[in-house]
This record gives C-alpha cells, structure tokens and sequence, in this order.
C-alpha cells in the first residue's frame, strides 16, 4: 500500500510540473499576443504621417516620419515625406537635407524624379541655380516619371538659366521647350519676355 502511495504522490507531482509547464508556456504565448497586439495597435508612422500630410500638419507628420526613420521603417519614404512636410512650410534647407537623406536611402525608388525635381526647385528657392540646374538634369528621362513630372523639369531649368542669368541658354532651351510643348501658354509668354533680354 505504501508503494501504491507513493506512486501516486510521484504521478501527482509529476502532472502538477507538467500542468505548471503549460500554464507557463500559455502564460508566455498570452504575453506574446498582448505584445504584438499593442504594436499593431500604434499604427504605421509612415502612414500615419502621410495621413498628417494630408490634412496640412505639416510639423505632426514630421515628428510620424521622424519615427518611422527611427524604427528604421521604410527610411527613403519617410525622408521623402519629412522632405515634402519642410517644403510646405518653406523651410527649404530642411527639404533639401531630407531629399538628399531620400536619395540615400533608397536609389531604386520610382519617386526619384520627384525627388531630384524637389532638390531643384530647393535650390532655386535658396538662390543656388547652378546647383538647382544639375539636379532638374539628373532628373529628366528617370525611368517612372511622367510626361508632366519632366515637362515641368524642363522649365525648371529655364528659370534656372534666367536665375544665372544666362540669357542665351535660357532663350536656347525655351525654344526647344516650346516646340516640344506648344501648348505651353506660360512658355510663349516667358518666350517673348526673353526676346526683350
């Protein structure tokens, strides 16, 4: 009877550890879920940037992409749209850093040509045209860009030309301009005030 005993007094203990084990594997799993529900829970700061974007917060989506390159999570796009946010409050220093940041970041991206569209016009708002020129250069023809993305590359550069004051080259490639896109109301007008230079 003492054997008896003991062997159940063994078996309970034995199924009182394995009872223990797997309350403490669910206990490990609960905790887990709890974990991953919490992340899930706050959000994409890239996305919720985007949606800040959208509705003209312009310093709120700058603190969400700032967190999205912190979590190291879709680093070019996040610096795009830090880029696009400094842009809309003309802090154009702080659009430049974060465009080149962009490029950096990601050299295959299918905004490129946006971006090196964006560094120009950057350029030309701090009165740096040569540099703004490169930049709109290295950006037309990008595979993905539009028709219109480099159409308005294009003219970019004749504003920068005109910023030089390099009247010449500025006359020479509103003429091109113009006869790839006579349409281009604003081109004709630019195109008799440069006749006057």
């Amino acid at each position: 009877m003492k054997k008896g005993n003991r062997r159940r007094r063994k078996n309970k203990r034995r199924a009182i550890k394995r009872l223990t084990r797997i309350l403490v594997v669910i206990f490990l799993l609960l905790c887990l879920c709890l974990c991953l529900c919490l992340l899930l829970r706050k959000g994409n700061p890239s996305e919720e940037g985007i949606e800040y974007l959208k509705n003209g917060q312009y310093e709120e989506a700058i603190k969400q992409f700032e967190q999205a390159v912190e979590d190291e999570v879709n680093v070019g796009d996040a610096y795009r749209g830090i880029g696009i946010a400094r842009w809309e409050t003309e802090n154009y220093e702080g659009a430049r850093d974060a465009f080149q940041k962009a490029l950096d970041a990601d050299t295959e991206s299918p905004f490129t040509g946006i971006i090196y569209n964006f560094l120009g016009s950057c350029e030309l708002k701090l009165g740096n045209p040569e540099s703004a020129q490169n930049y709109f250069q290295l950006g037309i023809g990008l595979k993905g860009n539009s028709a219109k993305l480099d159409q308005e590359m294009k003219y970019n550069q004749i504003v920068a030309f005109e910023q030089l004051g390099d009247w010449e080259s500025a006359k020479a490639r509103l003429a091109e301009y113009v006869a790839e896109y006579p349409e281009d109301a604003n081109a004709l007008k630019e195109q008799q005030f440069l006749e006057t230079r």
